[in-house]
């Protein structure tokens, strides 16, 4: 997280996330031993499983690492019959933000549904895009 400043810009946040997901399962892409990005997953019973933070080094963006990423939390949360996949993340603001848009982008290429936006969820500065993904295949 911390060689990706333009989304982890947060010094508290990440201490407190890092805290968090201490606790929670955690998939990890390796290359030659070393890992080049994570997912933690956060399970919400009986249906939902929320992707609760994920990174992927930026040398290795654009590699499909994120999709494996998601390819192996879809897997991981069906398991745990799970039918939704979720994901929060920055809500579009007024300012110019081309990672998050980015971010949206590739959510939504991996099938995720753009489902509401919470103005005040974490901070009034910060509005939460809540994003959501069908796991029966009937529906993705």
């Amino acid at each position: 997280m911390g060689e990706l400043p333009e989304w982890f810009d947060q010094p508290e946040a990440n201490s407190a996330c890092a805290s968090i997901v201490e606790q929670l399962p955690l998939l990890a892409c390796r290359m030659d031993g070393v890992a080049v990005g994570f997912v933690a997953l956060q399970p919400h019973p009986p249906s939902a499983m929320e992707i609760f933070v994920m990174a992927v080094r930026r040398q290795f963006h654009r590699r499909r690492i994120g999709h494996r990423l998601i390819a192996a939390s879809e897997e991981f949360a069906r398991g745990a019959a799970c039918r939704l996949l979720t994901v929060k993340t920055l809500a579009p603001r007024d300012r110019e933000e081309p990672q998050y848009a980015a971010t949206c982008a590739f959510y939504e290429g991996c099938g995720f549904i753009r489902a509401e936006i919470f103005p005040k969820f974490w901070h009034e500065d910060f509005p939460c895009l809540f994003l959501v993904k069908p796991l029966d295949r009937r529906f993705s």
